[in-house]
């Protein structure tokens, strides 16, 4: 099977305005979220998703292949799917939405979401890593459960499953995964996800991800060790640029 990666970038960020054009060790964001994804030789061709021109010109001028979409989309998810739907991409059988605040997204992860849906385990593939005892209750934190196919169960922000005995804390841990936001998709999921209307579970929760599942479409979640956090504020681009010098000598993994 073929992979297209697309990696939608949104210039109209709230939280942290001109993302994917504010500058990770003197490059634009997008510009090194590109640079991983092609180091990690995942998918067969690679494409950035924009609704803006300065971030095609920022792509175009380092040679990056973009593409404009519209500026109206509710999700990145949309965005993606309007770029699949194309002609000149026709012959991909796989899509691999990469979040575009994701400098540092792993092999592992993206290799995970993609062998589930190539493999034939779920027509959408995601990931997750090990959550740590103190962010099971944070809202902003997705934690995800699965059955024992390796299936998701249910993505929420509250802490699942429920702790009713403190004594059992170690096994909610041990249940829980905190959910990585990458995710691969054959051609008919991603058009079903994105032809549903917003499902009532996604919209109290604000997760997106909860549409397939509410309309019987399964997601398989690979079990990767460990992932960085994205890019959402100004602390996490400071933080991301004192990283980036030891990111560089790290195995891509």
């Amino acid at each position: 099977m073929s992979v297209l990666a697309v990696i939608p970038a949104r210039l109209g960020a709230t939280r942290l305005p001109r993302k994917p054009l504010r500058l990770l060790a003197g490059e634009p964001l997008i510009v090194r979220v590109f640079e991983r994804v092609a180091a990690l030789a995942v998918a067969d061709q690679i494409i950035v998703a924009t609704d803006h021109p300065e971030v095609l010109a920022a792509c175009e001028s380092r040679g990056i292949p973009v593409v404009m979409t519209r500026d109206d989309h509710p999700s990145g998810t949309d965005r993606v799917a309007e770029v699949a739907a194309r002609p000149e991409f026709a012959q991909f059988t796989v899509v691999l939405n990469v979040q575009g605040d994701e400098p540092f997204v792993s092999r592992a992860a993206l290799a995970g979401a993609v062998s589930i849906v190539t493999d034939g385990r779920a027509p959408i593939g995601t990931a997750a890593v090990p959550i740590p005892v103190s962010s099971i209750s944070k809202p902003d934190i997705v934690k995800v459960v699965r059955g024992d196919d390796g299936l998701a169960l249910y993505f929420s922000r509250a802490p699942i499953p429920y702790l009713r005995d403190p004594a059992d804390a170690g096994a909610q841990q041990a249940l829980a995964r905190q959910h990585v936001g990458v995710y691969a998709y054959t051609r008919e999921a991603l058009r079903s996800w994105v032809g549903w209307a917003p499902h009532p579970l996604e919209l109290v929760e604000r997760l997106e991800q909860l549409r397939p599942l509410a309309h019987g479409l399964a997601i398989g979640v690979a079990d990767v060790p460990a992932a960085e956090g994205g890019i959402d504020t100004e602390d996490d681009l400071e933080r991301a640029n004192l990283r980036w010098h030891a990111f560089q000598t790290d195995t891509l993994s």
